[in-house]
């Protein structure tokens, strides 16, 4: 259990703000920050194992050599140059290796227990769900900069056949509702292009 007080706090606490004063499972701190992008739960998550090295330290055991983790919550979601940036390509690799591989460093209970999440995320509902056809789950996590950039990264999975991955990126420069429509048709035009549609 990890406490939650009053100076944890920074924009977007769904699930940790009404917790202030008691505290959260790492769990359920998991779960607030995959579902529903809960900035406080994880500036807490990433405190608890030691802070950015740790994370830094698991993108290079899986091979990506390239993500970079240099701030916390807000402040990463906030451009300055190349510090908390991570390239398309590389999300789709951490994404095969995390949730489709066979020798994923994640044990099955921690693969599924992640992909429930992904699943029941409420989050980005004109993104990538919205460029999906029908039948289709799509496994997901979103991202969203304040002064537009829109993002969406995620396992489809089709009624049959073989999983698709998807990391759409859109560098929008407003905070626009239609910017999610943009991911929305990248993803219908790369299941065109991949016979998937």
């Amino acid at each position: 259990m990890i406490p939650v007080t009053r100076a944890d706090m920074v924009n977007h606490a769904p699930v940790t703000e009404p917790a202030i004063g008691s505290a959260l499972s790492v769990e359920a701190l998991m779960k607030g920050t995959v579902e529903v992008s809960d900035n406080p739960a994880a500036n807490l998550l990433l405190r608890a194992m030691g802070g950015l090295e740790p994370m830094r330290s698991f993108y290079r055991s899986i091979g990506d050599a390239t993500t970079r983790v240099d701030r916390f919550e807000p402040e990463m979601n906030r451009l300055d140059g190349d510090k908390d940036t991570i390239q398309p390509l590389q999300s789709l690799s951490n994404l095969q290796t995390l949730l489709i591989d066979a020798d994923t460093p994640l044990s099955e209970a921690s693969r599924a227990l992640l992909l429930h999440w992904m699943f029941e995320s409420p989050t980005g509902l004109g993104r990538i769900k919205a460029g999906v056809p029908d039948g289709w789950r799509v496994a997901h996590k979103t991202g969203t900069g304040g002064y537009g950039p829109t993002n969406d990264i995620g396992v489809l999975y089709p009624p049959s056949g073989a999983p698709v991955i998807v990391a759409a990126y859109y560098h929008a420069t407003s905070d626009d509702p239609k910017n999610e429509a943009v991911i929305a048709e990248a993803t219908r035009m790369a299941l065109v292009e991949l016979g998937r549609a």
